[in-house]
């Protein structure tokens, strides 16, 4: 019969080998856990290691596949996509193969339009991933005169598309260009904001995410009237079925009556602030978006006002309109000039030296006024038809440009004068 001592002893042992079981097993699940979380770290690592090198291999094969001034393009197929939405597939004639280029970027265009005296030079985003060589795709809406006019003309270039163009035509294209595009391999996660057809460039970010093999946490918002003007709807589906990280929510801000919530869109009314609110878990994303200037003011002024830092908020304007009152870099934060401040502006080919007090909102609108003739297409600083040399004096940017600006000339269509100025139109 055990003593009291030996029972004692068993248990102290007992519970020695307990312990010592214990300290084994927390060893064991510690190295465990640290094992997973080393190769975790280890993937992210060569996932973000092969994103920077691919993104070098690209912009190699863009300086080598890229090109100066327009190049021959041909039409090769037509889609339409909504109620006045179309697709166009270009192709090089001359076969070769096409630089990659940044999701999010445009297109320039010269248009040599029947009834008009000289070439139209319009910009249409890429509507579609960037990594297909062989083909370049835009998504154009049909422009109709405004709703307010309606003995007013159309849309000149976009009517030009849709019912000029055919499959086969040769089209004037510049190289894809801008500065609002996403980046693969940017930290934070993002929010793409598509308005209309303002959805073009966000599709072209969401389209090369996939087949970059991207998989970090997206959120994509998409607003339209109805199921008529809902392009891309099929495919757009199929990619929120297909990814995980990815989370879509399309807006009707009209749903018709036969336009069924849950399946043909995921939320009743208009993009906004506070639907982000309801559904993001914080504010802290990069925000990509385009769209018509009303949700552009709401979307940027809204955004900011929720504490998310200008540097996070990221945007394509249809045109000048689209920017009035959003801030576009720190130039937006200093007061406005004094209206009444004067300077001479000199147009030295037109022989006229004029006053600028500060009504207009761009050089291209004063010299207009005047009948100075200066070229312009986008009139937003995108396709760089209104580059203009400066022979004297300074100007400043109302707004970002897209187009590279060389130094000593000025974009007349986003640029005041800063100083008395002499410039060569």
């Amino acid at each position: 019969m055990l003593t009291i001592m030996q029972l004692v002893s068993y248990l102290v042992i007992a519970l020695s080998t307990l312990y010592l079981a214990a300290l084994v097993f927390g060893w064991f699940q510690r190295s465990r856990v640290t094992a997973q979380m080393a190769n975790a770290d280890k993937a992210l690592f060569e996932a973000q290691a092969d994103l920077i090198l691919e993104r070098k291999r690209e912009v190699q094969k863009e300086s080598e596949l890229s090109w100066d001034s327009f190049r021959k393009f041909e039409l090769v197929k037509k889609e339409m996509e909504a109620t006045d939405i179309c697709s166009f597939y270009l192709a090089p004639h001359d076969r070769r193969p096409l630089p990659p280029f940044r999701p999010g970027q445009y297109l320039t265009f010269k248009l040599n339009i029947p009834g008009q005296k000289k070439p139209v030079i319009r910009c249409y985003s890429l509507s579609d991933s960037a990594y297909n060589d062989k083909t370049y795709r835009l998504t154009i809406k049909k422009v109709p005169p405004p709703r307010d006019q309606p003995d007013a003309p159309p849309g000149l270039s976009s009517n030009f598309f849709h019912d000029a163009l055919q499959e086969m035509d040769i089209i004037d294209v510049k190289a894809p260009s801008g500065h609002f595009f996403f980046e693969l391999d940017r930290p934070h996660p993002a929010v793409l904001i598509g308005g209309g057809i303002g959805l073009t460039p966000v599709l072209s970010m969401v389209n090369s995410m996939v087949d970059a093999g991207y998989n970090k946490e997206t959120w994509f918002f998409y607003g339209v009237r109805n199921r008529g003007e809902h392009a891309m709807k099929e495919h757009l589906r199929q990619l929120d079925e297909a990814h995980d990280w990815l989370h879509m929510h399309v807006c009707y801000s009209a749903p018709g009556e036969d336009d069924v919530k849950g399946e043909d869109f995921q939320n009743e009314g208009r993009v906004s602030v506070e639907l982000f609110k309801e559904l993001l878990p914080s504010n802290n994303y990069d925000f990509y978006m385009c769209g018509p200037p009303p949700m552009m003011q709401s979307v940027v002024a809204d955004l900011e006002a929720w504490g998310v830092p200008e540097e996070r908020i990221h945007f394509e304007a249809f045109g000048p309109a689209s920017v009035k009152g959003v801030k576009q870099g720190h130039e937006a934060d200093e007061p406005k000039k004094d209206s009444s401040e004067t300077f001479t502006v000199e147009f030295a080919k037109s022989g006229q030296t004029l006053q600028w007090t500060g009504e207009f909102d761009s050089i291209l609108e004063f010299a207009e006024e005047h009948d100075v003739a200066i070229d312009f297409g986008c009139r937003a600083g995108n396709c760089g038809s209104c580059l203009t040399a400066i022979k004297d004096g300074a100007v400043e940017l109302v707004q970002e440009i897209g187009a590279d600006c060389e130094k000593g000339s000025c974009l007349a269509c986003v640029s005041i004068p800063k100083t008395h100025i002499v410039l060569d139109a």
